[in-house]
């Protein structure tokens, strides 16, 4: 088959909800990925930085291969020899009482949505359904009825309605906005993004989030962290929190916690949160299921192992400053943290992102435009100093065949 054959085919039995790049992958190791024609390519989205560890890291694949000849899954109406294993070692690692484990990242969002409420109502004493939750324009947190019933962009919104109440809209990287916000006595929580990811790569300044879990502990109020993407020392640090020593109540983390072997997703908090849900009141199938307990364990080892977080600072730091350097008309603005990085493009000569995207995919490197005026970089946190430099010069070269 050739590529369009897939494509293709893709088109006529699957639903038209993504728009890809015309490529189409076959295999992956570590920052490489090749098509089903053999062609290499630098993979700088990382299926959305699900892929920090790699793609098909050994340690990570051994541990999937070695617990799938095993026992996949039983369910929590039975106890398995895993789970416990799992719950001590993520709560140790993070420094939580407690872990409730669920497998996307969207299912992490709505168990902390969940969480708070519970507190809410059991913990702070506000009257039953008036609790609210603050959220910030330009988040995304998944794509669930709740969750974009709380988000900004209309392609999201458009026709899904009507849309679950509860929830306060104010700008991102505004503390005075939230000042205000926090003065209603029934908001419980204020769900954030350390970095908006899908939003472009979009960094707050300097003590934001410092600012705001203070004034969210000061009103008794949960401070509830989506690193989903952010986190697993994406941004140069394990978590974005702790570029300012902020500690969440409520923790959500997905995507690389199983280095993009298969779904899974974790919500920490300490015992006076996470015990206000009871047996019965909510849970989930395949979550925490004794494959993603091996899974996410190996695949947290690897982090700390192989020193990521201090790699993505380091080769972050590379990254943007060649960017910068970049003689083109169509850089608007580079920005990011660790190895989380965007480029804003203006259009030139009719030429957007998108061209910019295709460029480089003909040249060997594969990024995506988000907000179809940003390309969003974010390799593998593996990726070599040498890699990352080859990489960079192919990007520029894509930038300058605009210029």
């Amino acid at each position: 088959m050739k590529p369009h054959d897939y494509i293709e085919r893709e088109e006529k039995f699957g639903a038209h909800n993504y728009h890809p790049l015309p490529v189409v992958l076959d295999r992956g190791q570590g920052a490489y990925v090749w098509d089903v024609e053999g062609k290499r390519y630098y993979d700088f989205l990382s299926a959305y930085s699900a892929v920090n560890q790699g793609h098909c890291h050994p340690k990570i694949t051994a541990a999937l291969i070695e617990q799938a000849q095993k026992l996949t899954l039983t369910s929590r109406a039975f106890f398995n020899s895993v789970l416990g294993e799992y719950e001590e070692y993520i709560t140790k690692y993070f420094g939580y009482d407690k872990v409730l484990p669920m497998n996307s990242g969207a299912e992490g969002d709505e168990t902390a949505l969940k969480l708070c409420r519970k507190w809410a109502y059991l913990k702070k004493g506000i009257s039953q359904d008036n609790a609210k939750i603050i959220v910030c324009e330009g988040n995304f947190h998944g794509r669930t009825i709740t969750i974009v019933s709380m988000s900004t962009d209309p392609d999201a919104r458009k026709d899904y309605g009507p849309f679950t109440p509860g929830f306060i809209t104010i700008p991102y990287n505004d503390i005075p906005a939230l000042e205000k916000a926090l003065q209603d006595p029934d908001v419980a929580g204020f769900l954030v993004e350390p970095i908006q990811g899908e939003a472009g790569v979009f960094v707050p300044d300097e003590g934001y989030i410092k600012k705001a879990y203070d004034l969210c502990r000061s009103r008794n109020v949960l401070f509830i962290a989506d690193e989903v993407q952010t986190g697993l020392a994406r941004t140069g640090k394990l978590l974005a929190c702790d570029h300012e020593g902020v500690r969440p109540d409520i923790l959500i983390l997905g995507k690389a916690l199983s280095g993009g072997a298969m779904p899974i997703s974790a919500v920490l908090a300490d015992d006076g949160i996470m015990l206000t849900i009871k047996p019965g009141e909510h849970g989930s199938t395949f979550g925490g299921n004794p494959l993603a307990g091996k899974v996410a364990i190996a695949a947290l080892e690897v982090i700390r192992e192989e020193k990521l977080a201090e790699k993505a600072e380091r080769l972050g730091r590379i990254f943007r400053d060649e960017m910068k350097a970049i003689k083109s008309d169509m850089i608007e603005l580079v920005r990011g943290k660790g190895l989380l990085n965007a480029i804003v493009i203006r259009p030139k000569n009719g030429k957007e992102a998108w061209d910019v995207c295709l460029a480089m995919m003909e040249l060997g490197v594969l990024a995506k435009p988000t907000h179809g005026h940003i390309i969003r970089f974010a390799p593998p946190l593996v990726i070599t100093e040498e890699q990352l430099r080859d990489a960079i010069s192919l990007i520029k070269k894509a930038l300058l065949q605009f210029s």
